[in-house]
């Protein structure tokens, strides 16, 4: 009978570890929901939902493309300084040089992919760490964007460019149809894909994928351009939205990023997670940010919050490891 109790403990407590490692956070984000309707009706509101999904779009959007890059065992902080680069980018391209809003969308996003590309060569042939690179890159990118405007916002933008950001498809935001749109093809790319094979296996142990044939300096560097691209669509969103190209925006906009990754269960030491679990992670800071706002949270408190949860996610994923 002793045997018999101790078998069935067993099982309960194998049960309830399974079930927080994988819903742990999506258990997290319902009872943040339930208690934000609570604490603050208006929360629950249709007008609130959309305007929390729109809120968190960008960085959403980003977060996928980081997604990848952490998976690769990598890290990326110059995401901030690119949406900030991009941005006054298209907005001068409109304003100073008067190009139509297609090359006004495609020249930034292709600058963005070349700058991805670029640090992900230096990471891979000089073998100096990521966090030392992208580093660099966050003070370069923000210098370029500064140097471009003469430290200045770009204003009147055109209005077929200003739709990115403010239109509407129906009763949804164009941010969140491309966000979607982001977050499917990141999906199936990292689920359905050789590519999102080898981002895996190069995260689990890079030595061995690269004994199995994986060119995995090739990779690694793709996957910088992809962080990259993404945050240069969340630029010209912003840029869109704001009407204008800001020098200063996505400021501290790479730690939310990364949070929303980790939090979303994305092990920062590789090989582990997806990005199912990177827009649960989104919407979790998005409805965090959105119900503190609501309560009237200074958001300095919110940003010592913020810290704390990614210090307490990155443990939680020590243990599990």
């Amino acid at each position: 009978m002793e045997l018999v109790t101790r078998r069935t403990g067993a099982r309960i407590l194998h049960v309830l570890n399974t079930g927080f490692k994988k819903y742990g956070i999506f258990i997290a984000f319902l009872l943040t929901c339930f208690a934000m309707t609570i604490l603050v009706p208006v929360f629950i509101t249709p007008r609130n939902i959309f305007n929390i999904i729109r809120q968190v779009s960008m960085v959403g959007i980003i977060a996928v493309g980081m997604t990848f890059v952490i998976l690769s065992a990598e890290i990326d902080l110059s995401v901030g300084s690119l949406v900030a680069f991009t941005g006054v980018v298209a907005a001068g391209l409109q304003v100073y040089n008067g190009h139509s809003t297609f090359v006004a969308i495609l020249v930034p996003l292709l600058l963005a992919i070349l700058l991805g590309i670029g640090m992900g060569l230096v990471i891979t042939k000089t073998k100096v760490h990521s966090f030392v690179v992208t580093l660099g890159m966050l003070s370069i990118a923000r210098g370029l964007g500064l140097i471009y405007s003469g430290g200045y916002p770009i204003s009147g933008l055109n209005p077929s460019f200003r739709f990115i950001g403010g239109g509407m498809i129906g009763p949804v935001p164009v941010p969140v149809i491309i966000y979607l749109g982001v977050v499917v093809t990141g999906y199936f790319v990292l689920s359905q894909t050789t590519f999102g094979k080898y981002v895996y296996a190069m995260g689990g142990n890079r030595e061995a994928a690269r004994l199995s044939g994986i060119p995995v300096d090739i990779y690694r560097t793709i996957v910088f351009g992809i962080g990259s691209f993404t945050a240069g669509i969340a630029g010209i969103i912003l840029a869109s939205r704001v009407n204008s190209g800001q020098p200063t925006a996505g400021i501290g906009w790479e730690l939310d990023v990364i949070a929303a990754v980790i939090i979303g269960g994305t092990s920062l030491f590789g090989g582990r997670g997806g990005i199912v679990g990177t827009v649960i992670g989104s919407l979790f800071l998005g409805v965090l940010r959105n119900g503190l706002n609501l309560l009237n949270v200074s958001p300095f408190y919110q940003q010592v919050f913020i810290g704390l949860l990614i210090i307490v996610a990155v443990i939680l994923d020590k243990f599990r490891r």
